[in-house]
């Protein structure tokens, strides 16, 4: 019988006491006196959000292959549970053994999102951890960082031993036989480190020294241990079909975020939107074998007895193989009362097709992504949607039965006019009359256009890597045009109108670029109270601005201006695959407001050729 970490009056008092017992359906328990290595796999996020994360799962999987290896699991306790333990000091714990975390040789942390990075110190904090890597001794688990926000890791580069660079499915044996090999040896965490500083793919930023010039930019950025590389390059799976993936998914007890099996399909994208990190560090696209993805659906779902599956991808509509593999799921889905969500396709007429076939249409709503409002500013972007190709979807969509449509922009985007952000509100009015065009008596009811901005952030490894932010000020007063122009628009009533938070954004645009300078700012920030920082609720930008003005440090440093072509970046010794250069080039054809080519329409020399594989030698 399992002991758990928490007493039965605490679970009683807190809210949802299910996201601390562990034990859930898939969850893998072993002998601890049969394992040389145990890690706790932790997102820094509530339960229900880590739970729909498919690279934990992944890694899960994983590791749990392996005897030698227990790979447990921890997630960021909510802030009722977070009060109790500190209270009564309670140490953090992992769900599947309900041991302390500081217990174990490895602490992992995914690291997906900017705004979740006080809670990474609240994990460190909890489990009664020195927050700095410099502070803890041979007693603590090693603390490795991995996801999208690795690709800048210096604003964490305090925090952390380790820092994993790329797919996890490539070094991480070579990583965990060298931890057992020097364990074994009795020798020490720095000895280890080196030895893992020699392994493709693997930062570790102690064996590291920055230096600024005076006006605060990055003046050098250089190994200070033998055994660390100038570069480090980022590791990739090429062959999808020949790894591991999870037919046996944990889960959960109480309703996460995304509560059904995840299939996905392939890694990357062809699109080369100038504003998208994702688009630009998993290159090449690689595309995951179609009897592979079947056979592993139907296990996926036999094994879950979950009611819908999700395919997975950044732009679904491109994988080579999409309508067999949804003749397939249609056809099996329907025999198990299974849902069928596909998120991220182009509204096409094959999509909608396919949608009208897998979904209940009198609930669904369609999704579509302009990100701008005018063909201009697409063009700045690289979008590849013209005008033309949403409007014909609507039509198509509302001819089919959908009477919702959802619209993403964004806002404060390089080069933007007032023409642009008014035409925000003139393609929704364009998308609701396409629906009054349709026969009154073929009409379901009125329809809804939901229009959301988000704000323009840019990040590392993208093109817009150099271009400046907005002040809040700016993004809430591009908010107010857009709300404005709406409310001009014939259909209004129709036009609904939600904008994201300015102060999150800028904050976001800060530690997405920032330098090693801001571990100070957000080792401060978390002990002025900053911690779930992704929830309105929660956040609090005054504690942020006050540890700013406390450290003597300019936020607007990081935001405001324009990075001259020269200037050395934080980021700057990872190699990503896509090249400086070449990313360079994009940033002055979106300035051009020249559009580039998808891969498959033709390569553009991004410099992921030389990975060999995917998309870069089809055909």
């Amino acid at each position: 019988m399992r002991k758990l970490a928490l007493s039965d009056e605490i679970l009683l008092k807190i809210e949802k006491p299910a996201r601390y017992i562990g034990n859930e359906v898939n969850s893998v328990n072993k002998d601890i006196s049969k394992v040389d290595v145990r890690f706790a796999m932790c997102f820094p996020d509530v339960y229900e959000i880590g739970m729909s994360h498919l690279g934990i799962q992944i890694l899960y999987d994983m590791f749990n292959k392996r005897e030698d290896v227990w790979c447990e699991r921890v997630y960021s306790p909510w802030p009722d549970l977070d009060a109790v333990m500190r209270k009564e000091q309670i140490p953090l714990f992992a769900l599947e053994s309900q041991d302390p975390i500081k217990d174990f040789d490895f602490l992992g942390i995914t690291i997906q999102y900017e705004m979740c990075y006080t809670n990474i110190l609240q994990i460190l904090d909890l489990s009664q951890m020195p927050l700095r890597a410099k502070d803890r001794g041979e007693e603590y688990p090693i603390v490795i960082g991995g996801g999208p926000c690795t690709y800048n890791p210096e604003p964490l580069a305090e925090f952390f031993d380790v820092f994993y660079i790329g797919e996890g499915e490539t070094v991480f044996d070579e990583f965990l036989d060298a931890y057992k090999e020097y364990k074994k040896a009795g020798k020490s965490k720095k000895e280890f480190l080196e030895r893992a500083a020699e392994i493709p793919g693997i930062y570790v930023p102690a064996f590291y020294d920055a230096s600024y010039h005076e006006d605060g930019t990055l003046a050098s950025f250089a190994p200070n241990n033998a055994h660390a590389k100038k570069e480090i390059e980022k590791q990739v799976v090429m062959n999808l079909s020949d790894v591991c993936y999870p037919e046996k998914p944990i889960v959960p007890f109480i309703k996460a975020t995304q509560d059904r099996v995840t299939l996905e399909i392939q890694r990357g994208c062809i699109r080369g939107c100038r504003f998208c990190q994702a688009g630009m560090i998993y290159r090449p696209i690689r595309e995951r074998d179609a009897e592979f993805l079947k056979k592993t659906a139907r296990s996926m779902l036999e094994n879950t007895g979950h009611e819908e599956i999700s395919l997975s991808s950044l732009s679904s509509s491109d994988y080579s193989k999409l309508p067999e593999l949804i003749d397939y799921l249609i056809e099996e889905c329907s025999a198990r009362n299974v849902n069928i969500s596909l998120p991220s396709l182009r509204i096409d007429a094959f999509s909608l097709d396919v949608m009208s076939k897998v979904q209940d249409i009198k609930k669904s709503s369609l999704t579509f992504a302009p990100e701008a409002g005018t063909q201009r500013m697409r063009d700045v972007i690289n979008k590849g949607l013209t005008e033309e190709v949403i409007l014909n979807g609507a039509a198509e969509a509302f001819a089919g039965g959908w009477t919702r449509v959802k619209l993403y922009f964004m806002l404060g985007l390089p080069t933007e006019t007032e023409e642009d952000m008014k035409g925000i509100a003139h393609l929704a009015e364009e998308v609701a009359k396409k629906y009054y065009e349709i026969p009154k008596e073929q009409r379901r009811g009125r329809c809804q256009i939901v229009a959301s901005t988000s704000f323009f952030v840019p990040k590392p490894f993208t093109p817009f890597q150099w271009a400046p932010m907005c002040r809040k000020e700016e993004y809430l007063a591009k908010a107010k045009v857009v709300k404005d122009e709406i409310r001009a628009q014939l259909n209004q009533k129709s036009i609904k109108y939600n904008y994201h938070e300015a102060d999150v954004t800028v904050l976001e645009g800060i530690l997405a670029r920032g330098d090693r300078r801001i571990c100070d700012v957000l080792e401060k920030a978390y002990k002025n109270g900053a911690i779930f920082d992704a929830w309105s609720e929660y956040f609090r930008y005054d504690i942020w601005m006050k540890a700013f003005e406390e450290l003597g440090i300019d936020p607007e440093f990081y935001t405001l201006r324009e990075r001259p072509s020269d200037e050395l970046f934080p980021w700057d010794f990872i190699h990503a695959g896509v090249s400086k250069k070449f990313l360079r080039k994009e940033w002055e054809r979106a300035k051009e407001g020249v559009v580039t080519p998808n891969c498959r329409v033709k390569c553009s020399g991004c410099g992921a050729a030389s990975y060999k594989g995917g998309v870069c030698i089809e055909g």
